[in-house]
């Protein structure tokens, strides 16, 4: 037996189709062959499979392919840029407090070249679909609709900073699932961005390039997230998580070397449709913006949690009360998970991210049931902590556990949906990948 045989973990990801060994009875999607629809696109491994995304390689030359076929001529590059989870640090973003997302190997590659005058045109391949727009479609918010609407919002923010954007085709192909949580649509507008800056050789260097991806999201598409998705997105590094102050966009990389210690990230797709675009998401930011009015202070991020006591019994409103309690909470437990993990100490953050799970259900309230009971069977049969990971209201469950234990764990929480009789969840492992680059 040989030490890749011999590596305990090893034989978890093969049991569970992270390494290429044929799996009996396994169903993965196969990225080859993408649904026309979004659902199904997104749809994971089934009951106790733990799918792999596949190679960036792979989706990149779908890229490619998709290019060539649609436009008659090869690429003049490709660009890739990932989902990510929230290790913790969730509405934190927009209350200009702390966040610590990790990309993901499960990654958007756009393939792009540049085309004359003012006109861009994409294909998906996810929809076989190409829109082509020019800058008087461009030139105002809603005048592209649908998912090219990121991409036209990019093009928009640029030209709005004053850039000379260059006009282009570009094939889209991706392997971030949809309406999982795993921000597919930062991943979209990252890699768009990253193609147009480098083909039209436009002065922006990485750290400027999220607040511009948010503003296409934001301003031009009409979700009204935070600045931790497209940071993710754009700037994190493999092998680490990325420790983001949202007032400063300061960041540091906090190493996250799961492997070493013998642990895993595994990634629960609940099946829950995930809507974080609706009037749920807007409706917990107007509550905070409000909140942080009454308190006095420029965001809840200027709350201290020593003061939070005080704070609150300056409410009078419980609902609010609760809101702001989890926001101040909740930039607090990400100093704590930072602590811990530049102490090396990664499994004793556990307890902090099951902490957030239940602020994020009892008191900010954007959890469905689905959720609560991934991280509730995660929990039972070990993990060492487990929460909802992005905007809430459906999405994905990321679960701390030993690496050889990943297998058991999803069992557990399969076998728990199945007596609750949801839909059957999915699986991925989780390992901090680099952010949006050039292949």
């Amino acid at each position: 037996m040989d030490a890749r045989e011999a590596d305990p973990a090893r034989h978890g990801r093969r049991r569970l189709g992270l390494l290429p060994h044929p799996h009996p009875g396994a169903s993965v999607t196969d990225p080859a062959h993408p649904s026309s629809s979004p659902a199904d696109a997104a749809a994971p491994a089934p009951a106790g499979e733990v799918a792999s995304p596949a190679p960036a390689g792979d989706v990149a030359d779908r890229a490619a392919a998709g290019f060539r076929q649609r436009y008659g001529a090869p690429a003049a590059g490709r660009w890739a840029a990932p989902g990510r989870v929230n290790l913790i640090g969730e509405h934190t973003d927009y209350n200009d407090g702390f966040v610590l997302p990790f990309a993901l190997p499960l990654r958007t590659v756009v393939a792009a070249a540049p085309d004359d005058g003012d006109r861009w045109t994409v294909w998906s391949e996810l929809t076989g679909d190409q829109v082509g727009f020019g800058a008087d479609e461009v030139a105002a918010p809603g005048r592209v609709p649908g998912w090219a609407a990121y991409v036209a919002g990019v093009v928009w923010a640029l030209r709005e900073a004053g850039h000379r954007v260059p006009g282009a085709r570009l094939a889209v192909a991706s392997d971030v699932p949809l309406g999982s949580g795993l921000s597919s649509s930062a991943a979209l507008e990252a890699a768009v961005l990253a193609a147009l800056v480098d083909l039209g050789g436009l002065d922006l260097p990485a750290e400027g390039r999220p607040r511009l991806a948010q503003r296409a999201e934001n301003a031009y598409v009409g979700a009204p997230t935070g600045i931790m998705d497209q940071s993710a997105a754009i700037r994190c590094r493999a092998g680490h998580a990325l420790f983001l102050d949202c007032r400063t966009e300061a960041v540091e990389h906090i190493p996250f070397d799961l492997a070493a210690a013998g642990l895993a990230v595994l990634v629960i797709d609940s099946r829950a449709p995930h809507r974080h675009a609706d009037g749920e998401y807007a409706s917990r930011r107007a509550a905070c913006e409000k909140a942080a009015g009454l308190l006095g202070v420029p965001a809840l991020r200027d709350v201290a949690a020593a003061d939070l006591d005080d704070a609150l019994a300056r409410l009078d409103d419980d609902e609010t009360r609760r809101r702001v309690r989890h926001v101040v909470t909740e930039d607090q437990r990400v100093l704590d998970a930072v602590a811990l993990l530049r102490a090396g100490r990664v499994r004793d953050i556990g307890p902090l991210l099951t902490a957030s799970h239940a602020s994020m259900r009892d008191d900010f309230e954007i959890t469905v049931p689905e959720v609560d009971t991934a991280v509730e069977a995660a929990l039972a049969a070990g993990a060492y902590g487990a929460r909802m990971t992005g905007g809430g209201f459906g999405g994905c469950v990321l679960a701390l556990v030993d690496a050889d234990r990943a297998d058991a764990v999803a069992d557990a929480v399969t076998t728990r949906y199945a007596e609750r009789g949801f839909r059957a969840p999915g699986f991925h492992l989780a390992t901090p990948a680099p952010g949006a680059h050039r292949l």
